[in-house]
This record gives C-alpha cells, sequence and structure tokens, in this order.
C-alpha cells in the first residue's frame, strides 16, 4: 500500500498531469522554493527549459538531503514570470518533469504567474511538500 491516497471526487474530470488533492502519512519535508541556477548560486542558461530542468534537480537534491524522493512530492507550486511560455513549451515541460522527477502525477500542483521572482534572471520558481512514509 502507498503512503499517498490521490484524492478525485465522484463525476469530476480527472486531471491531466496533477492530482486534485493528496491525502499522506509520515514524515513532512518542506523544500524552499528552487529557482534555475546551480549549486553556486549561478544561472547557465536564460533558457526557461533548461532553468526548469535546473529547479527540478534543486528540488530533488534538496529532498534527498531529508532521505526524500520524487515520489514522496505530495504538494508542489510553480511560480512563473510567464505562463503563456510555460502553456507554449508544455511538452518540454513535462519532458524534463518526466527526466528528473519520473511519471508520479499524483501531485497536488498549483501554477502561478507572478510579477517577478526574486532573482531577475529567475524566470521560474518550484516549491513542494514531500511525505515519507513512516
Amino acid at each position: 500500500m502507498t503512503h499517498k491516497q490521490i484524492l478525485q471526487p465522484a463525476g469530476w474530470a480527472a486531471p491531466r498531469g496533477y492530482a486534485n488533492g493528496v491525502a499522506a502519512s509520515g514524515r513532512q519535508i518542506f523544500v524552499a522554493g528552487q529557482i534555475g541556477w546551480n549549486e553556486r548560486c549561478e544561472f547557465d542558461s536564460d533558457d526557461f527549459i533548461a532553468q526548469v530542468r535546473q529547479a527540478l534537480l534543486n528540488v530533488r537534491a534538496v529532498l534527498a538531503e531529508a532521505g526524500a524522493r520524487p515520489e514522496h512530492i505530495v504538494r508542489m507550486t510553480w511560480y512563473l514570470v510567464d505562463k503563456r511560455e510555460y502553456l507554449a513549451r508544455g511538452r518540454e515541460v513535462g519532458q524534463a518533469y518526466r527526466e528528473v522527477l519520473g511519471r508520479d502525477y499524483g501531485i497536488a500542483m498549483s501554477a502561478v504567474q507572478v510579477a517577478a521572482l526574486m532573482e531577475d534572471r529567475a524566470k521560474v520558481e518550484i516549491e513542494v511538500t514531500a511525505v515519507v512514509p513512516g
């Protein structure tokens, strides 16, 4: 039995690429917003997809510090400077997601367009909550 339960109300259309809700039990891990820079706090690219990939790698690295893996993620929030680029490059976003985090879409996700992020070159910031089974 998994430690996560997907919450899908009867009669609701199934979401694509995320879950409407997730219930989980275990040790909670909270990962601060991660942007698309490397471990030296330097941007290797201004490309949106490169920054998405790096932000996801950063999330994965922080999770690992707690003994958590991508399949433990239960909630994810994306802060985007340009929602149109996110939507236009959705296939590439999905590919980067699968390459870094795998194919678990049983995650309650939100995506929000913001006027700016704290780092001027940042195009995306991703924060997550994970639950490691007890």
